[in-house]
C-alpha cells in the first residue's frame, strides 16, 4: 500500500485500539464555516487549542455553540471506566439529515480533560498533513471520514528528557517541543536544567548560579576527544518567569514537567558559581570554571550541611516554580558521582564516621535520602537515575532506568516504582545509521526499527514487579547537538515510533509490523514537514546535516540487552 492509498485514520501515529469506519465513501463528511465547538465542562483548554492551533490551519472560526455541525467536547464516565481519564472515544458523522455531503458533527468524549485531549490530536491527524500549517495553504474542504476510534494509552508516564544544560535551547523552542511531544501523545516532559557545563534556571537567593554558572568561554566541538573546541563562549537561562510560562504551557497541553536539578554529581557549573560546594579541602574549588568539554567530570558536591542548606533554598524555588499539579516528580539526577574526593576529603570521611555509613556509596545514598525526606514532606515525589540504587535506596524514591534494564528491574522487584529509559534502545543522542555521513555519531546505531521493536517492560519481571514500571522515556542529551535543527535530527522520526511502543498495545518486539509503521511514517513526515521539524530523511542526512570533520564516539555491534 503506498502512501496515497492510505485513507484518514489508516494513517494514524500512535496506532489507535481500534477503528471503525462507517459506509463505502470515507472523507464525504467535513469541517467548513458551519462549524462550531460545543465544549462541555472540564474540556475548557482543548477548546482553546482547537480554536487557535486548528483555526490557523484552517481558516475557520470555530465558533462557540451547539448544533449539527458541531466538534462537541464532552468528559464521559463511562469512557472514564472503560478506558481510564486519558483514553478517548471519536467519533465523525454527517450531520445532514438526508445522507448527503455535508459538514461533520464530531464527538470527542474523553475520560478526563487529557483524554480530551488526545482525541483533539487524532481529530487533527485525520485532517491531513495541511492541518500541522499555521496558515491555511489550499481552499478546498477540511474532509472526514465516518469513523469511530476508540483509544487509550499503554502507560501513564510517557516522556521525553531534554538536556538544556549541555548547550542551551531557548524558551520558544522549549514551547515548541512541548507542543510536538503532544502532538504524539507523549506527555511528560523531563527537564534537564543543570550539569557541569551550565546551570539554566534562576534561583533568587543564589544569583550567581546564572551570573557565573550559565555562561561557559567555549565548548568541545564533537566528542570529548575531539581536537576541535568552538572558541564561542555559549550559555543563557530561563528567568523564573520563563519557567513559568513553560510550566503553565505544558499544562495547557496536559504534559507534566520533571524539573532535573543534578546533585550530588553533575554539579561543576554551581561549584564555579560558589566554590564553597565543592570539596574545598581537596581541591582549590575557586579556580574551577563551568566545564567546557564532555564525559564524567570530577568535581562533586561536598556531604556537608551547609551544601544541604544551600540545595533545599534551590529546590524551595524549584517547587514554587513547579506546582505540585504540574510536577509531581522532582529528578535530583543522582548519576555518575565519582568518588575520589569523598575519598580524599577529611571532612567526607568525618561525616561517614559520624553517620555510621559503610563506604561512600552510603554517603551518596544518605544524600539522596535527605532530599528524598524534604520532598515528601512537601508532597512530592523524588526520582533519580539508578545509580541511587547502590548504598540503598530512599523507601519513596522512583529510578530513572538508564544504564539498562538491570536497575529498573532491582528497583521494581523492591517495590519502587520504574521509568524504563536504557540507554542501549531509547538515547536519541546515538546514531540512527551506520553511514559515515550521520552528524557526529555517537553509540550504537538505533535505527527507527529498532525503536520501534523496543520493549518498556522486560518479560523476565514478575507481574507485582511489572505493575511499578511507570512507563518509559527517550532521553535527547545535547552534548554534540549545538542547535534546534540537530536536536531535531536526533529525535525524528524516531519519536514517533517511540510514541507508538508508549502509547499502543502492541505486540511482541519480533512480531510488531514494521512495514506497517513504515507506511503511516510516509504521510507523518509530511506532518513534521508542515511543522518545521528538519528531521532525519529516510535516505540518509541532506548535507546541511551532516558534520563533516567533527569526530564522533561510535560503538560498533549490537548493544547488550542488559
Amino acid at each position: 500500500m503506498s502512501e496515497t492509498d492510505l485513507i484518514p485514520g489508516q494513517d494514524l501515529i500512535p496506532a489507535p485500539l481500534s477503528v471503525e469506519y462507517r459506509g463505502s465513501a470515507p472523507g464525504y463528511a467535513s469541517l467548513d464555516e458551519r462549524t462550531t465547538l460545543d465544549a462541555g465542562p472540564g474540556t475548557e483548554s482543548t477548546a482553546r487549542w482547537l480554536r487557535t492551533t486548528l483555526g490557523a490551519a484552517t481558516g475557520l472560526p470555530f465558533a462557540d455553540g451547539a448544533g449539527p455541525c458541531a466538534i462537541r467536547l464532552r468528559i464521559s464516565e463511562e469512557t472514564a471506566r472503560e478506558r481510564g481519564p486519558e483514553g478517548y472515544r471519536l467519533s465523525v458523522d454527517d450531520s445532514t439529515a438526508d445522507g448527503s455531503v455535508g459538514g461533520a458533527a464530531v464527538v470527542i468524549e474523553g475520560g478526563g480533560p487529557a483524554g480530551v485531549f488526545w482525541g483533539a490530536q487524532t481529530l487533527r491527524q485525520l485532517l491531513g498533513p495541511d492541518a500541522y500549517r499555521r496558515a491555511p495553504v489550499r481552499e478546498e474542504a477540511w474532509s472526514l471520514p465516518p469513523i469511530t476510534i476508540e483509544d487509550a494509552p499503554r502507560f501513564g508516564w510517557r516522556g521525553l528528557l531534554l538536556d538544556v544544560a549541555r548547550h542551551f535551547t531557548p524558551k520558544d523552542d522549549v514551547l515548541r517541543y512541548l507542543d510536538l511531544l503532544a502532538a504524539h501523545k507523549l506527555n511528560v516532559f523531563h527537564f534537564h536544567l543543570t550539569d557541569d557545563q551550565g546551570w539554566r534556571i534562576e534561583i533568587k537567593r543564589h544569583p550567581r548560579l546564572t551570573e557565573v554558572g550559565a555562561w561557559r568561554a567555549r565548548t568541545k566541538w564533537g566528542h570529548r576527544a575531539s581536537p576541535l573546541w568552538n572558541e564561542t563562549p555559549h550559555g543563557g537561562y530561563y528567568t523564573q518567569d520563563d519557567i513559568r510560562e513553560i510550566v503553565a504551557y505544558a499544562a495547557e497541553r496536559h504534559l507534566t514537567v520533571v524539573p532535573e536539578i543534578d546533585v550530588p554529581g553533575h554539579s561543576q557549573a554551581a561549584i564555579a558559581a560558589y566554590p564553597e560546594l565543592g570539596n574545598t579541602d581537596v581541591v582549590d574549588t575557586s579556580a574551577l570554571t563551568v566545564w567546557d568539554t564532555w564525559g564524567v567530570n570530577p568535581n562533586v558536591l561536598a556531604p556537608t550541611d551547609a551544601v544541604l542548606r544551600f540545595y533545599e533554598g534551590v529546590f524551595e524555588e524549584v517547587l514554587d516554580l513547579f506546582p505540585a499539579a504540574t510536577s509531581p516528580f522532582v529528578h535530583v539526577g543522582g548519576d555518575e558521582c565519582p568518588k575520589d574526593q569523598w575519598r580524599r576529603s577529611p571532612t567526607a570521611q568525618a561525616r561517614i564516621e559520624e553517620l555510621g555509613l559503610a563506604d561512600e556509596n552510603e554517603l551518596q545514598s544518605w544524600f539522596v535520602r535527605h532530599f528524598d525526606r524534604w520532598l515528601a514532606e512537601r508532597g512530592r515525589r523524588l526520582i533519580g537515575w539508578d545509580e541511587i540504587l547502590e548504598g540503598g535506596l530512599a523507601p519513596g524514591a522512583a529510578v530513572s532506568s538508564w544504564r539498562g534494564y538491570a536497575g529498573g528491574v532491582a528497583a521494581a522487584e523492591a517495590g519502587h516504582d520504574v521509568v524504563m529509559c536504557p540507554e542501549q534502545h531509547v538515547y536519541l543522542d546515538h546514531r540512527q545509521a551506520p553511514g559515515d555521513d550521520e552528524p557526529m555519531p555517537i553509540g550504537y546505531v538505533r535505527t527507527l526499527e529498532d525503536v520501534y521493536r523496543f520493549e518498556p517492560v522486560p518479560p523476565s519481571l514478575p507481574p507485582e514487579a511489572a505493575a511499578h514500571v511507570l512507563g518509559t522515556q527517550a532521553n535527547v542529551w545535547t552534548e554534540v547537538m549545538e542547535n534546534r535543527a540537530r536536536v531535531d535530527y536526533q529525535v525524528f522520526p524516531r519519536l514517533a515510533a517511540f510514541a507508538e511502543v508508549a502509547w499502543s498495545a502492541l505486540p511482541a518486539p519480533a512480531e510488531r509490523d514494521f512495514a506497517d509503521f513504515e507506511r503511516r511514517v510516509t504521510v507523518h513526515y509530511r506532518r513534521l514537514d508542515a511543522l518545521g521539524v528538519d528531521h532525519r530523511p529516510p535516505a540518509g542526512p541532506r548535507p546541511w546535516q551532516r558534520r563533516p570533520g567533527a569526530a564522533g564516539r561510535p560503538i560498533d555491534g549490537t548493544p547488550p540487552n542488559v
